[in-house]
């Protein structure tokens, strides 16, 4: 950059803001943290791989049985699998061991063997069969949870959009700022030769010494002029600097580097603008995040009235008490019913998503139309700014002509210093208007892009090749 000759054009400036700035690059946070989500959520199904032994040691007074205490045990591999839809199912072996006998076998298992007497397959599941059925708390979860990606993408786009419009307003105060700067540097050149004019007619004689205390009071408030529009121009390349990146540090831009400002375009039409509105409601963030909310809301609003069914359970599957399979008992199944008389828990949940619904409704239907304000407010932006730069070019070139004449006059002697001082203020006061329309101008064009949501897509990849 130290060599650097071209001009920095706003196109630069939001292709580096695109593929360097910091607080752009952390937006991939939101990303890592969705898939995250995903992660957890998944977790309530994840398949289980459970190895445990048991041992039990009992008594019987058989007075035909010659050995009265036994110990018998086991030891169960099983894998557990759910599903988000409500349901848990596991298998595995049990290897059964002890002094217990049946024919002259120690050990045995009833029923279900697999290799050999001693062992046995094991099986069973759990199932919800009305609350809980296809929508429960962890599948609700779930859902929230892939819903994080689109919403994460949201978020970096939300970003993304500020941070070009900052930008480029930031561009654009830099650009004016070092234009009016020349313009005040100028004049205080022209004020200095003046000085210098003036001093020799004061020493032949031909004006008074009084002229050149004008003159010279002149170059002193022009010269101070000057240092405050040097200022400006230093604070804002600071700021712009914040926006160029490179290696991990800022550039601060160098005011050779601002390019004149660009001319007029053409309207948009009255088609055109129906376009924007419509683009604005499918692109822009502040829309698009309701409609992630809205899935979530009906998520919660499917899961509320689901509390409404009553519990209806089904589990089975093989004992696992040592003492229950060993005297050949090895099956167990059971149903569970259970219903809430006054339903208040399923009833608030139900109110409480539909209030939010609603909720949403609204605030959905004011953001969709504040969209649209925002593309006839900046369509009105730049109509007017337009219209001042038309108004502020005529302006100058009205004070240039008047600066000419009065310096003519003075050089014929018909008009003192001080018209011709003011003559020359009002020149550079009327440069000051134009570059300020002018940098309106440009800034109206830019919160039109704004409002139609172009600014929180990724800048063009021509341009991020360019200066990648």
């Amino acid at each position: 950059q130290a060599t650097r000759t071209e001009p920095l054009t706003i196109d630069e400036v939001l292709a580096r803001i695109e593929l360097t700035h910091p607080l752009l690059q952390a937006t991939g946070v939101e990303r890592m943290q969705a898939r995250a989500k995903i992660l957890k959520a998944l977790g309530a199904w994840e398949p289980k791989f459970n190895n445990f032994t048991e041992v039990d040691r009992y008594q019987n007074w058989n007075f035909l049985s010659v050995l009265h205490e036994h110990t018998v045990g086991y030891n169960d591999s099983k894998l557990n699998v759910g599903h988000p839809w409500g349901f848990e199912v596991h298998g595995g072996i049990r290897n059964g061991f002890g002094d217990r006998l049946f024919h002259n076998f120690s050990g045995v298992i009833p029923d279900v063997n697999l290799f050999y007497e001693q062992q046995q397959m094991i099986f069973g599941g759990k199932f919800k069969l009305l609350r809980g059925f296809m929508i429960n708390d962890e599948y609700a979860e779930l859902q929230k949870a892939e819903l994080a990606g689109p919403q994460a993408e949201i978020a970096v786009a939300q970003k993304r959009q500020d941070l070009y419009l900052a930008g480029a307003v930031q561009y654009w105060d830099w650009q004016v700022a070092v234009k009016q700067a020349e313009i005040v540097k100028r004049a205080l050149a022209v004020a200095e030769d003046r000085l210098v004019q003036v001093e020799g007619l004061a020493k032949g004689g031909k004006v008074a010494p009084l002229d050149v205390i004008e003159v010279n009071q002149e170059v002193q408030n022009r010269r101070e002029a000057a240092i405050a529009a040097q200022r400006k121009v230093e604070y804002e390349q600071y700021n712009l600097a914040l926006f160029l990146w490179e290696h991990g540090e800022p550039v601060t831009p160098r005011p050779e580097w601002a390019p004149e400002f660009q001319g007029e375009t053409p309207l948009p039409t009255k088609e055109e603008v129906a376009g924007y509105k419509v683009e604005a409601k499918e692109d822009r963030p502040e829309v698009r995040n309701y409609y992630i909310e809205a899935k979530m809301n009906n998520i919660d609003l499917k899961l509320a009235k689901n509390y409404l069914l009553p519990k209806f359970n089904f589990e089975g599957g093989r004992m696992t008490t040592p003492g229950d399979w060993a005297v050949g008992v090895g099956y167990r199944m059971a149903t569970q019913f259970a219903m809430p008389l006054f339903q208040r828990e399923g009833r608030g949940k139900v109110l409480t998503a539909e209030a939010e619904q609603q909720q949403l409704v609204l605030s959905q239907l004011y953001a969709e139309q504040q969209v649209s304000v925002d593309v006839d407010n900046w369509l009105s932006a730049i109509v007017r700014a337009r219209d001042r730069v038309k108004a502020a070019s005529e302006a100058l070139r009205l004070a240039k002509t008047l600066e000419e004449g009065e310096r003519t006059r003075f050089n014929f002697g018909a008009t003192t210093v001080l018209f011709v001082n003011l003559r020359e203020r009002n020149v550079v006061e009327s440069a000051y208007q134009l570059y300020r329309a002018q940098a309106d101008y440009a800034i109206a064009r830019g919160g039109m892009l704004w409002a139609r949501g172009v600014l929180s897509k990724p800048w063009p990849t021509e341009s991020l090749a360019k200066y990648g």
